[in-house]
């Protein structure tokens, strides 16, 4: 009993912590003029949708929030798994609290940059690491992905 008990919590707490972060995520999207809507049920692998007027004209943009906590090992601080059916306004936001950062990729660069699962039972899924650990360096941000790094203006620049 106390196993399942203990299973509880640690769910209960990995699923708040996702929830915190898309909370923070969707804050950081407000105070950047952004209006957020945010579906009732979370099937299609979207958090929120953003729309900001662009020419007099409204643009949506779906995001899907992926976060890791501090409590993960270092090698896992900035790894990330997911589905992607990549279209023109689909962006990922990805944030390792180890390292205080977002990334923030569109979709169709995304599957350009991630890998792709060939076989078992996570095939056809894509999966990135953001981050560089190393017994001797340490965790770091990988600097193949800096144009991404807190870069909340690709998707203002998205909107035109």
């Amino acid at each position: 009993m106390v196993t399942n008990m203990s299973n509880r919590a640690t769910y209960r707490t990995l699923a708040s912590f996702g929830k915190r972060q898309e909370i923070i995520v969707i804050s950081e999207l407000l105070k950047r003029g952004f209006d957020v809507y945010i579906p009732l049920v979370d099937d299609q692998q979207v958090d929120c949708i953003i729309k900001k007027v662009a020419n007099g004209r409204p643009v949506y943009i779906d995001i899907q929030i992926k976060a890791r906590s501090k409590n993960c090992k270092p090698y896992d601080a900035a790894r990330f798994a997911m589905r992607i059916d990549p279209r023109d306004n689909y962006f990922f936001i990805f944030y390792s609290e180890q390292l205080d950062t977002y990334w923030i990729i569109p979709s169709e660069e995304l599957v350009q940059v991630a890998s792709r699962n060939k076989k078992g039972k996570n095939k056809g899924k894509y999966h990135i690491n953001l981050a560089l650990w190393s017994e001797t360096k340490g965790l770091r941000r990988n600097p193949k992905f800096k144009k991404y790094e807190n870069n909340f203006k690709l998707l203002e620049d998205y909107c035109g």
